[in-house]
């Protein structure tokens, strides 16, 4: 079976031939008496003597003479490279991973598929670069019955770098102790949930706030299938994986310690948490998004949750996905089936939005995120395949005449719809995109064009220009569903699909 790398796209300067290591010239010194003698004389032979030597030596031994080196402009043959949307696997091939460019690289199957999850925010602490690494979890599930679902917990431990191919020259990978040929440990628990799990939000935890006492829960809302959004307590189910002979408690775990019931039987997708920039669980507000149109607003008091009843109507289709303003804590993104990305005020009267850009992509817009260091920065999935970047400082105010703005950066490399999109964490021109045509790709607005290399990057040899912008694609997985940055192992990114989860992390973040 004949295989393809998937690896790296970025441009590469051809070095320079190398040039055979010239011998030093000889040289002659003046010994003061009018003859002048070799300063080698009794480290080389003379012409004459080599000679010599070599037709007694002819007589002797047939010795082969190699050809000399000579120069060249020939450079190696490039590597087998899979483009998307350029080539196609045969029959007889499948795609291999170019081990060289990752950092670690890891895959995990599951009973059932899992089609959204969140990062869990642990106590291991922030900036983590050391090896092996350890990632929390939390997702749903997608069963054959609604009685067969579950929220699961996951802890993946000894999550070790990736081990080099043997003809892979990085001397800096030799010896590495982090890298072992290893398989990561998988440790889960889980909790019964009625209906499918359309979609898994955790918490927020600020990055400069310690993670809440043991005693403090941990909120996690799933969207069900079944038009019910359940709010769950999922902190027993990390004790129980951290501490050996933890009892989960069912009273706390296995009943919802909320549900919300403002969406009737109208199936939702879109979902966000927003808080005040600490741990307080009576901080949280939470918004839901459904089919028929229609967000809600979920707040939190010291007494317990609070589902209002009036709902956020400006879209004419579904909901599709729902962002908080990380620097406005009244303001909130929303997109939608109806082409268009609307921003909101929780303050405004008649639960209308107060400015939006329509026909933001030429079909759904299906994801959305909101940029963290850099606040009037929005991204933008379309079903077409696009992903856009806008600028919020020019989104027209409902009720102007002004005419939609134009994105500051637009990129059509997806050839299926982009099924989820995020923000670096801490860097701000950084995000990744996954899609419907079975890629993960991360991307660097700061990257500009290098006229010397525009000729290796301006197009593929199947015509496809490869944008600068673009780091790096991930392959391997089946349709997959979402991708996350991990908030405290900067670079390293996880991916759920029909067959499982990929954690990885790559030379290019």
């Amino acid at each position: 079976m004949s295989k393809r790398t998937a690896t790296e796209l970025q441009a590469t300067s051809s070095s320079e031939a190398k040039k055979p290591f010239g011998a030093p010239s000889k040289k002659v010194e003046d010994d003061g008496m009018g003859e002048f003698e070799d300063a080698w004389e009794d480290e080389i032979e003379s012409d004459e003597e080599v000679a010599e030597g070599q037709k007694d030596d002819e007589m002797e031994v047939d010795e082969e003479v190699l050809p000399p080196i000579e120069e060249t402009e020939e450079q190696p043959a490039a590597p087998n490279v899979f483009i998307p949307g350029v080539h196609e696997l045969g029959k007889d091939e499948v795609l291999e991973a170019d081990e060289s460019v990752y950092i670690m690289r890891h895959s995990m199957n599951v009973n059932w598929p899992c089609l959204s999850f969140d990062v869990l925010r642990d106590s291991l602490g922030d900036e983590r670069q050391r090896f092996p690494a350890t990632s929390y979890i939390v997702t749903g599930t997608q069963a054959d019955a609604a009685k067969n679902n579950e929220i699961t917990v996951y802890k993946m431990s000894s999550l070790h770098k990736t081990q080099r191919n043997e003809d892979d020259s990085d001397d800096e990978n030799e010896d590495d102790e982090d890298a072992l040929d290893e398989d990561p440990i998988v440790e889960f628990r889980s909790i019964p949930h009625l209906g499918g799990v359309n979609r898994v939000r955790a918490q927020p935890m600020p990055r400069s706030v310690p993670l809440p006492p043991v005693s403090q829960p941990y909120y996690v809302a799933s969207w069900s299938e079944t038009g019910k959004v359940h709010i769950w307590d999922v902190r027993p189910l990390m004790e129980a994986l951290d501490v050996p002979g933890y009892t989960i408690p069912q009273s706390r775990t296995h009943t919802p310690a909320f549900t919300v019931n403002s969406h009737g039987r109208a199936e939702g997708f879109a979902m966000d948490w927003a808080s005040s920039g600490d741990a307080n669980p009576s901080a949280l507000r939470l918004l839901t998004g459904d089919v028929h149109a229609k967000i809600y607003l979920t707040t939190t008091t010291p007494s317990g949750f609070n589902a209002l009843s009036t709902p956020f109507t400006s879209h004419t289709s579904s909901v599709e996905d729902l962002q908080w303003s990380p620097s406005e804590a009244t303001i909130f993104a929303s997109c939608s089936a109806d082409q268009s990305v609307q921003i909101w005020d929780v303050r405004t009267k008649g639960r209308r939005s107060v400015a939006g850009i329509d026909s933001a992509h030429e079909s759904d817009v299906n994801v959305i995120s909101w940029n963290r260091s850099t606040s009037y920065l929005l991204l933008s999935g379309g079903d077409e395949g696009g992903i856009k970047v806008w600028d919020l400082r020019n989104v027209k105010k409902r009720g102007t005449e002004a005419p939609n703005p134009t994105p500051v950066a637009a990129f059509n490399w997806h050839r299926g719809p982009i099924t989820s999109i995020e923000w670096h964490p801490t860097e701000d021109s950084i995000f990744a995109a996954s899609g419907a045509d079975d890629q993960v790709t991360l991307w660097d607005l700061a990257v500009e064009q290098d006229d010397e290399e525009s000729g290796a990057m301006d197009a593929t040899e199947g015509g496809k220009d490869v944008p600068p912008q673009l780091l790096f694609v991930h392959q391997g997985q089946k349709d997959i569903k979402e991708v996350h940055w991990h908030p405290q192992i900067p670079g390293a990114v996880i991916s759920t699909a029909l067959d499982g989860f990929n954690v990885f992390k790559t030379i290019s973040v």
